[in-house]
């Protein structure tokens, strides 16, 4: 492992600590003649991993990546970066910054600063810093979202409950931007992956650790073009369509906290989310439940386990991981974790509901990997899909209307990641693994630094992952680049 010092990094940082005096509404620092970036029209969509899971499925799965007889022979090069970025980067290939086309990385730290990094050289090639970053660097009030691009703009989170739309050519806000979605951010937290879909940016929010009231969970569409708010549905309180006061709603909690946040179907016309512990009435109320949505934010059907009630007393949120669709493209099932260390299995034709207090429905019922909680995304690929949790990582197969376990290992992970032929899982305890996805063979082990939900991409030959927890509250972290 070699160390790489970011000089332009150390100077971008130079000047930034918690001085006397109002915070400002934000701050970018470019490089070199940022300021004249423009987009390259001729750059390679295929070669992106804009968004978390690559695709507003979130599938996890790229043809793209590194051939497992090259695994190896990757090095690691591990960057210092001025905050934990406590999920995953994105990639965008092709892009012109300061007069020169290049491939990006982005990341969002926990308190809201948001950097593009060269991806071959790893310099900083911009810097934002939201308003609010003065006020609650160190604190509890944290962001574990990922962002995401269109290719002319970064969309990203801060923990002051705005979405920002920024220049990837040189991370300036765009006008009539940030965007709020919550009216309390110190108790309604944005933890999820940002997605898009039909040019509407989709944001889910949740509570932070602990769960003090009040908050809801809820699914927000900004439309990124104008930054209006199109649509919201509240989990709670259902019957209010618009952002609310948390306080102002007699239910809380119903957290929308899953790692991918808001799944989309292929073609754009339904949208996936998965509430946490909260009451369930099938009227207004829909703690732990799977809710389907219409592009348009229309409630159309929703899967409610019959033990919901013990799920919310007992703490066991069915939301703690986002609904999966299987199979990838053209979905007949969801696959649904939860914090009780299962997998459900639901049919989209039988086992959702048009909203009534109807409840049940699943067709199958598996165990997660060491039957403990599920905080992970999913990685699917055509009828198989790859699960890691705190004990275990497991690939299980879609064969006719059951599901069937192809392989499992004691080794745990976070949200796996499936790329050219090689399935990548980051042992938050310290350690990178490439295994065969066939089989479950190791491929390769690297040790890294531990890390919490922390997720790895391939993108240009290279695999970015970030480090640290968020929980930690620290205001420094790295990345670890492994190339040849």
């Amino acid at each position: 492992m070699r160390f790489f010092p970011l000089a332009l990094l150390a100077a971008a940082l130079a000047g930034c600590g918690n001085g006397a005096g109002p915070a400002p509404r934000a701050t970018t620092t470019p490089g070199p003649a940022a300021t004249e970036a423009t987009i390259a029209r001729a750059a390679p969509r295929a070669q992106d991993w804009a968004r978390f899971g690559d695709d507003a499925q979130r599938t996890n799965a790229a043809p793209r990546g590194i051939a497992a007889g090259d695994v190896a022979k990757l090095r690691e090069r591990r960057v210092a970066l001025p905050g934990t970025v406590d999920s995953s980067p994105i990639y965008v290939a092709g892009v012109r910054v300061a007069g020169k086309r290049r491939n990006v990385i982005v990341m969002t730290t926990t308190y809201g600063r948001t950097l593009a990094l060269d991806a071959a050289s790893a310099k900083v090639l911009w810097r934002f810093q939201p308003r609010s970053y003065a006020s609650l660097a160190g604190t509890a009030q944290i962001t574990t979202a990922t962002p995401l691009s269109d290719r002319r703009f970064v969309y990203a989170a801060s923990p002051d409950g705005d979405i920002h739309k920024l220049r990837l050519a040189d991370g300036r806000e765009a006008a009539g931007w940030p965007v709020s979605v919550t009216r309390d951010a110190t108790h309604e937290k944005i933890a999820s992956a940002l997605n898009l879909s039909g040019g509407r940016v989709l944001v889910t929010t949740g509570g932070y650790i602990g769960d003090a009231p009040s908050y809801q969970g809820k699914v927000v569409s900004i439309s990124a073009s104008s930054g209006r708010i199109e649509w919201v549905f509240n989990s709670l309180c259902s019957n209010r369509r618009a952002i609310i006061r948390p306080s102002s709603c007699p239910a809380s909690d119903s957290a929308i906290w899953g790692r991918a946040g808001a799944v989309v179907a292929p073609g754009g016309r339904r949208i996936y989310a998965t509430s946490s512990n909260a009451p369930f009435d099938g009227r207004t109320n829909w703690g732990d439940t799977v809710v389907e949505l219409s592009s348009a934010g229309r409630f159309l059907r929703h899967y409610t386990p019959p033990e919901h009630e013990e799920l919310n007393t007992q703490d066991i949120d069915l939301g703690s991981t986002s609904p999966a669709l299987l199979p990838a493209g053209k979905p007949r099932y969801l696959v649904q974790g939860g914090k009780d260390g299962k997998l459900r299995l639901l049919s989209l034709a039988s086992s959702l509901s048009a909203p009534s207090p109807r409840t049940g429905g699943d067709t199958q019922i598996v165990p997660a990997p060491g039957s403990t909680d599920v905080f992970t995304a999913l990685a699917v690929h055509g009828s198989t899909f790859y699960v890691a949790t705190d004990a275990g990582t497991a690939a299980w197969r879609l064969h006719g209307h059951r599901l069937q376990r192809v392989w499992s290992t004691g080794t745990p992970g976070t949200s796996p990641v499936l790329a050219g032929g090689v399935l990548w899982v980051y042992d938050l305890g310290g350690g990178l693994v490439a295994y065969r996805p066939g089989s479950g063979g190791r491929i390769h082990r690297f040790d890294v630094p531990a890390g919490h939900w922390n997720s790895p991409i391939v993108a240009g030959g290279r695999v970015y992952l970030p480090t640290g927890n968020a929980n930690d509250r620290k205001t420094d972290g790295s990345l670890s680049i492994f190339e040849r």
